[in-house]
């Protein structure tokens, strides 16, 4: 086993493509964090659920884990429950009729395929959790090093944590360049639960997109092609389910 670094950060989003809660621990299922991703704003006209891809202002949205559900803060301070007022409120603020639905009713109310997720594009069913609205794995992979080192290839960009929206952030101390690459095929262990890591996390255009203290930014995007094949982070299933902390150990092998 070789001790690789340690968890500084955890994040859930409840509702696809929002602003999510970070925790100072939780689970991780096979499922991912119980929560994540399961919930989603559906356009009612075409039976998709919207994504900040499309949709940017689902960036200036907050979701929150609540009594077993979930709540939504819009911009304006409103907090909605799941329910007709919701739905009434994104979609008056959307400026279309939506409804917010969990993953397991959209497929039941929409019969949700891969066709009909997202930005008319087909999602690349990696490793998606049923009742769930990941695009590819229930869990990314980040670590300081690879903010690190984009920092210093693009100084004049904000290369905050909320651009990339990662389940777990690992801290790799001095270590340079994009460690977890390696991590590509083996399993790690974080806390008590294991992981494999199986795939790069291919960024799309939403890391550019502003959100609540950061400016859009196309540059972003562009640097990370450019010095990274527009790779950033890691997707990893989970082997073997256990409870993660903050500064817990994280080893490979």
């Amino acid at each position: 086993m070789t001790d690789v670094g340690r968890l500084s950060g955890i994040w859930r989003f409840p509702v696809k493509s929002m602003q999510g809660e970070g925790l100072a621990a939780g689970v991780l299922t096979e499922h991912g964090l119980p929560g994540d991703r399961t919930w989603g704003v559906v356009d009612d006209a075409t039976g998709k659920v919207l994504s900040a891809k499309r949709e940017p202002r689902l960036l200036e949205a907050t979701a929150f884990s609540a009594d077993g559900s979930v709540r939504v803060r819009l911009p304006e301070g409103i907090v909605c429950p799941p329910g007709d007022d919701a739905d009434k409120a994104l979609s008056e603020w959307l400026e279309r009729p939506v409804k917010l639905l969990r993953a397991v009713d959209h497929a039941a109310s929409y019969e949700m395929n891969v066709d009909v997720i997202d930005d008319n594009s087909p999602v690349i069913e990696l490793a998606c959790p049923p009742g769930t609205y990941f695009d590819a794995a229930a869990v990314h992979l980040l670590t300081t090093a690879s903010l690190r080192t984009m920092a210093e290839h693009r100084p004049e960009s904000r290369w905050d944590i909320h651009r990339f929206r990662p389940t777990l952030l690992v801290d790799t101390g001095d270590t340079e360049g994009f460690p977890e690459d390696v991590w590509i095929g083996s399993e790690l262990s974080v806390g008590g639960a294991r992981l494999r890591v199986f795939a790069p996390t291919v960024r799309c255009r939403m890391t550019v997109h502003a959100q609540p203290g950061l400016p859009r930014d196309l540059e972003v995007a562009k640097a990370v092609n450019a010095q990274h094949e527009g790779n950033l982070g890691v997707y990893a299933v989970v082997v073997t389910p256990g409870r993660v902390a903050a500064g817990d150990a994280v080893t490979v092998g």
